[in-house]
């Protein structure tokens, strides 16, 4: 008739592991190492660095806006001075960067 029989073929070839499959992937990997990653990173090692070196009488930032002076500092928490005879308890954690020096009188 005028339809020809259908055969199959040999069969799919056999997969190769070529490093140029796995390239996109590589790719992707890299870019978010270091768009992500590596930033965060050198943010959270900066933020440790300056809860550590935290000191009596430095201005700070707390993360909820709270302005203050620094003092006292414990192992966990620090006492800060946000009024005339008005001090209250913060963790480190919570203290997002310190102010220079006259930041909060000139506010």
């Amino acid at each position: 008739m005028f339809i020809s029989n259908a055969y199959a073929d040999g069969g799919a070839p056999a997969p190769q592991g070529s490093i140029m499959e796995f390239l996109p992937l590589i790719a992707l990997v890299a870019v978010f190492y270091f768009l992500i990653l590596r930033p965060q990173q050198k943010r959270a090692k900066e933020q440790k660095a300056m809860i550590e070196a935290l000191q009596k009488g430095d201005e700070v930032a707390t993360v909820g806006g709270v302005l203050g002076k620094v003092t006292k500092v414990g192992e966990d928490s620090a006492a800060i001075e946000i009024a005339d005879n008005v001090v209250i308890q913060v963790q480190k954690a919570a203290i997002q960067n310190v102010l220079p020096k006259g930041t909060i009188k000139s506010i």
